[in-house]
């Protein structure tokens, strides 16, 4: 099974607007819901592709009874596709809200910053996450943290998983991701704004190589709509769908998580590692939530994804 870590889950309102106007009242066209924080995206997509997945980490109060439940069965009424290991917390579960402009395509989202974990809270999870690792084919460490947990607990977990022998993913931001790099993940997947915190550069290809240099196995950039920048062991891509998509961008990276997780335990080769990825996330993008993609999309998109080796930056 493929193991998601998400410390800070949350419960994904999205609200569809005709447009969004500042300092208006607006008329919502539909509102739906679903489990959310990244790694739980991670996992729902994962899922959906065929892959045995569980997920662990917080969940709490009356949110994260209701992202439970959610969690549980899929949109269309049957059974959930990954399995709950969440760790109950005393304090409530957050909401995350994306308010989708179907004018522009635009979408602005609101984050609410999570219950405070407790240390006993935390080290029930540490335990149950050591016992997950037994079986796993792989794991992905993803999202911030909440309040109360240290600044460090991404390394440690890194460094838990690499001494089970487990592969693991990072995907976060901020001291978080530096300190998780240096413990050598096997693969660390940051947008460009993200790796500029941490390297002090926005050349996309001089930050994908310096994080490397900091520990990485591989690093794997998100671009937005131009799609993904990868330094590995075997080389350095770029891979790039046929033209950008438009829609709600909301859990595209995660989609490309999942994409890489995918590969990762597939031992596919990295040129087919980003091409499903940058296909997938595209087709997220065409998607109403994060955590889901269009799956006809998804097909139509990946023979038509371009990967090369960039050119550097004079």
């Amino acid at each position: 099974m493929i193991l998601t870590v998400t410390l800070n889950t949350a419960l994904d309102l999205t609200y569809r607007v005709p447009a969004l106007v500042p300092h208006a009242s607006h008329r919502v066209e539909t509102v739906l819901e679903r489990p959310g924080g990244k790694g739980l995206n991670v996992a729902r997509v994962l899922g959906a592709l065929g892959h045995d997945t569980v997920v662990t980490g917080f969940a709490g109060g009356p949110t994260g009874a209701l992202l439970r439940e959610l969690l549980a069965t899929s949109t269309d009424g049957s059974p959930g596709t990954v399995h709950d290991a969440l760790v109950p917390t005393a304090g409530a579960t957050r909401r995350t809200v994306a308010v989708v402009d179907a004018t522009s395509g635009d979408t602005t989202q609101l984050n609410e910053p999570g219950p405070t974990i407790a240390p006993a809270e935390w080290a029930a999870f540490t335990a149950r996450f050591t016992e997950l690792l037994d079986g796993a084919r792989a794991v992905a460490l993803c999202g911030s943290l909440p309040p109360g947990i240290h600044v460090g607990a991404y390394a440690d977990l890194v460094r838990l998983s690499r001494a089970a022998g487990v592969p693991v993913l990072l995907d976060t931001s901020g001291e978080p991701l530096r300190r998780g790099i240096a413990a050598r993940p096997d693969v660390v997947k940051p947008n460009t704004e993200e790796l500029a915190g941490i390297t002090g550069t926005r050349d996309p290809l001089r930050a994908t190589l310096d994080a490397r240099r900091r520990g990485a196995h591989a690093v794997v950039t998100s671009l937005g709509p131009e799609g993904l920048l990868a330094a590995t062991p075997d080389g350095v891509w770029q891979a790039a769908p046929p033209s950008p998509a438009r829609g709600n961008p909301s859990g595209a990276g995660d989609s490309a998580v999942a994409a890489l997780l995918a590969g990762l335990v597939d031992g596919a080769d990295w040129p087919t590692r980003l091409s499903h990825a940058a296909a997938l996330s595209a087709a997220t993008v065409l998607a109403p939530v994060a955590g889901e993609f269009d799956a006809d999309a998804y097909a139509s998109l990946l023979p038509r994804i371009t990967v090369h080796e960039p050119k550097p930056t004079p």
